[in-house]
């Protein structure tokens, strides 16, 4: 079945009262409405201020957080910058979750990497026609183009097309403040 790695995070977040949304290249297949290429994880992003409603709501899985490239246990801690991603384990079944801590403030988003790049939080994320929410594809693209592998390369190919005139011009604007010289400025 489609997506069904992303259909089985949705259910188990359905009862989360919180914003969540597939990120990753997981989140441009489902902008998109098919499967473009393998995925070898699945990721969601949580506001960072949710974090411990999160750590509540999957109460009995393993944390960790990851810190200069390394996963150390994720206690009770409020965590902030530069942390900012957690794996999850459930030692019940073996199921794994990696979770992407989003910043925001009042109403806007802000990229962890330059606060000054924002976007007003409903036009963060949106939703598939069955109730599956995914981080918008301009947003995914910023964090990729960090480090541009083939695999990102592939997603904004996949998608530039696609992107409608505010999400193509918020993400030329970001790109030419955060990387000024990326290539896909050009394909912008």
């Amino acid at each position: 079945m489609p997506f069904e790695p992303c259909r089985r995070i949705a259910a188990l977040m359905s009862g989360f009262q919180q914003p969540w949304f597939i990120a990753g290249g997981w989140a441009i297949d489902l902008f998109v409405g098919r499967e473009t290429r393998p995925h070898d994880d699945i990721e969601i992003a949580v506001f960072r201020k949710d974090q411990l409603k999160l750590k509540e709501y999957l109460k009995g899985w393993a944390f960790q957080k990851v810190m200069n490239h390394a996963l150390y246990p994720w206690e009770n801690e409020v965590l902030e910058l530069p942390v900012h991603e957690l794996h999850a384990r459930n030692p019940e079944n073996g199921n794994r979750l990696e979770i992407l801590l989003n910043e925001s403030e009042g109403d806007e988003w802000k990229f962890r990497r330059d606060v000054t790049i924002t976007r007003p939080l409903p036009s963060v994320w949106s939703s598939t026609q069955t109730g599956i929410p995914f981080l918008n594809p301009e947003i995914v693209l910023l964090y990729k183009a960090k480090r541009t592998r083939d695999k990102d390369h592939h997603d904004f190919m996949t998608v530039k097309d696609r992107l409608d005139r505010t999400q193509r011009e918020w993400l030329r604007q970001a790109l030419k403040r955060h990387t000024p010289n990326h290539p896909w400025l050009k394909q912008l």
